[in-house]
């Protein structure tokens, strides 16, 4: 990994955290994508004390945020000209039905548009690096979604938030196979994974009945680390260059659900999300338009 550059969202604590630590470690050039500047300039030095790697770099971005995300992905192009390893990390669960600055339920917008428009952005600078790699944190949550409302994707009748938070996992394995299908001829790897269940602050903004499990379930959950381990092999392995629109759980491919499997839906939910984010091609940024 010497040399090389990742891009990591949610960067700053948890598996993105451990993530970066771990990469960098290995010699390569992070940029964590942060929302929050102090907490995440503070897990920067931690990560280049730790290390001993100064080529850290903090790009500030609110990832449930289409405006934010454009302005970000236009921005990293005064620092970098390729990107070899793009993880899409970041992710909530939400106590109770919040809205988007773009008028999404956030859960959607965060955990599914933020990946989808992160890629986006980003895309044309994969295509230049080296490894050319996207991973995607999904979960083994999606098991429990059984079938989609697509009439109410925003989850605007009954709120539950393990379930849209669920919900938005499914749709970041869609997004995994269907962005690899489009790119399987430009020598670019997408895959997803399970990270297992992990010990973080990732419950913080869930509601006050989930917030109080969280700390009983601590001895049960694996700590940021190993949480990480996946993330890392699938960024640095070279046992899995050129296998592309998998799903790994443990560092191996696993099969998701049937539903996950479900190509027409899969093709559903880009078609629909494409619409959302008024994207009229995939992965091509106006050249005029850059800043």
């Amino acid at each position: 990994m010497k040399g090389k550059i990742v891009v990591i969202t949610g960067a700053n604590s948890g598996i993105g955290k451990a993530t970066a630590t771990a990469l960098a470690r290995k010699g390569a050039t992070i940029y964590m994508v942060c929302r929050n500047r102090r907490r995440a300039e503070i897990a920067r030095q931690e990560i280049i004390e730790t290390t001993k790697n100064k080529n850290i770099e903090l790009m500030l971005c609110d990832l449930s945020s289409m405006g934010s995300i454009e302005e970000f992905g236009y921005s990293i192009r005064n620092h970098v000209d390729h990107i070899d390893v793009l993880i899409n990390n970041a992710g909530a669960v939400f106590g109770h039905r919040q809205i988007s600055l773009d008028g999404l339920e956030l859960s959607f917008a965060l955990n599914h548009v933020g990946y989808f428009l992160c890629t986006h952005y980003l895309l044309d600078l994969i295509r230049k690096g080296n490894d050319k790699r996207i991973i995607n944190v999904a979960s083994i949550g999606h098991k429990s979604i059984k079938k989609i409302n697509f009439n109410d994707l925003q989850n605007v009748g009954k709120y539950r938030q393990l379930k849209v938070y669920c919900e938005s996992k499914l749709y970041n394995i869609y997004f995994t196979k269907q962005l690899a299908k489009k790119l399987k001829n430009e020598g670019i790897t997408v895959n997803c994974l399970h990270p297992g269940v992990v010990s973080t602050n990732f419950g913080n903004s869930a509601n006050w009945y989930l917030r109080a499990m969280m700390p009983l379930g601590r001895n049960f959950m694996i700590t940021p680390e190993k949480g990480a381990e996946t993330s890392i092999y699938l960024a640095s392995s070279k046992e899995v260059k050129g296998i592309t629109g998998e799903y790994f759980v443990k560092m191996k491919v696993t099969k998701p659900t049937k539903l996950a499997l479900n190509e027409d839906y899969a093709r559903k939910i880009w078609d629909i999300t494409m619409n959302l984010t008024g994207l009229k091609e995939y992965g091509k940024i106006i050249e005029s338009s850059l800043i």
